[in-house]
């Protein structure tokens, strides 16, 4: 296939999802209540299917164990470095170290990952995200509710949580299935399994990107606080990234990390965080923040598409 129709392939179905979500706010066809239902259909039925299967018939090592734990360690540093360079530039929004970490595979990463490199990789993707699903629905959580509700999140209500969530019970039982080696042994049951997981998984990456454009608003947008903010994600992104990338290939030289590492790291934060703040202008801001880092991610999209 020619070079730039491959890259056209690739990327212009993504332009025309979200150009298609843009359209439906704009005209009206999809109400506030109709994208949070296909939200909820892509994150609690669609994208389950995925990480069932992908964990399920991933290859796993005692080494490979540690790779959640990094992550997890790169997420809570991510956010320190942000509290400490949001001082140091002068930011006034308590929010902001929740703006340098995290990052939104569940409603966008593994979507973009699956059109650049085919379902058939989600695995090693898959493999760094879990480190960072376990800081979102724990650490992450616990300080976003302290300091939007002013209290703390009990031990007990975290693991009720993670407990009840889809994408948690897909990822438990994909790594159960795989680790005992159970998936193996289930012979021709394997394709039953994966034929399942495919027709619920098909329309997941279509229904995230429209919800992600209906999302995306760009109007009034305070450009010069959005862009400190995504500036400093980006800041801390680039020095974790890079120091992740050389432990990685330190520790495992023969397996490939450059793909779902640079897609990991160029992922905006958690898209749940407006919905802690109880107050109207640090909501605004934080939407602004997610916009505009939602376009950052997309242009290094089309980047990571055009060099293959």
């Amino acid at each position: 296939m020619d070079r730039g129709v491959q890259v056209l392939s690739t990327v212009l179905p993504v332009i025309l999802m979200l150009g298609i979500g843009m359209l439906c706010r704009a005209k009206r066809i999809l109400t506030r209540q109709g994208v949070d239902a296909l939200k909820t259909v892509a994150v609690q039925i669609g994208l389950p299917a995925v990480l069932l299967s992908t964990f399920a018939s991933a290859e796993y090592s005692p080494a490979m164990l540690a790779v959640p734990l990094i992550m997890f360690a790169l997420c809570c540093a991510a956010f320190y470095l942000g509290k400490a360079g949001g001082k140091a530039l002068g930011i006034q929004s308590r929010f902001l170290p929740f703006l340098t970490t995290g990052f939104e595979a569940g409603m966008l990463g593994y979507a973009l990952f699956e059109l650049l490199y085919g379902r058939e990789k989600l695995a090693d993707f898959a493999r760094i995200d879990l480190g960072q699903v376990l800081f979102v629905f724990t650490l992450y959580k616990a300080l976003l509710a302290r300091e939007a509700e002013g209290k703390k999140k009990s031990p007990a209500g975290i693991v009720k949580e993670m407990a009840l969530s889809p994408i948690i019970i897909s990822i438990a039982a994909g790594v159960l299935l795989g680790v005992t080696g159970l998936y193996q042994a289930m012979g021709e049951g394997k394709a039953i399994l994966d034929a399942c997981a495919q027709i619920a998984a098909a329309p997941v990456s279509a229904l995230i990107l429209i919800s992600v454009g209906y999302d995306l608003v760009l109007r009034d947008i305070p450009w010069r606080a959005a862009l400190q903010a995504v500036g400093l994600r980006l800041a801390v992104m680039a020095v974790l990234g890079g120091a992740a990338l050389l432990l990685f290939r330190a520790l495992w030289p023969q397996a490939a990390w450059e793909k779902p590492m640079l897609l990991m790291f160029l992922l905006p934060p958690p898209y749940v965080l407006p919905v802690f703040s109880n107050d109207d202008k640090q909501r605004a801001y934080l939407s602004s923040a997610l916009s505009v880092s939602t376009m950052v991610t997309l242009l290094g999209f089309v980047a990571l598409a055009a060099v293959g």
